[in-house]
């Protein structure tokens, strides 16, 4: 069953690491995607940008309404993600306690389902 790994984080995080410090956390996230391939287990990951590059999308009354980030009001935003096959939730809890990035901020587990399934 597909999981969604997605990494929380704050969202001014990354401007308080060097170059050098954001490529090993990078590296160490690359080198934990190679292991859930190599298991099987890895469907995809991405590396997000910065939200100061996000552009929001809502369509209301038939109008689209365009809001470019960075967005005052977050706190937080998603970094990245893995989508991993795992049987069991606990299976998905257990990578992500395995996954550098639960060291710098907060992975989040969510199983994929249909959007009418609550």
């Amino acid at each position: 069953m597909p999981y969604m790994l997605m990494m929380v984080e704050p969202v001014d995080q990354r401007r308080t690491r060097t170059e050098a410090e954001g490529r090993e956390v990078y590296g160490r996230m690359v080198a934990f995607g190679e292991q859930l391939r190599a298991r099987g287990q890895l469907l995809a990951v991405e590396s997000l940008a910065s939200q100061e590059h996000a552009t929001r999308v809502q369509v209301r009354a038939g109008q689209a309404l365009l809001t470019d980030g960075p967005f005052a009001e977050a706190k937080e935003m998603v970094g990245g993600f893995f989508l991993v096959n795992c049987q069991t939730r606990e299976e998905a809890l257990e990578l992500a306690r395995q996954c550098p990035a639960a060291e710098w901020c907060t992975v989040e587990v969510r199983e994929t389902a249909p959007c009418y399934e609550h």
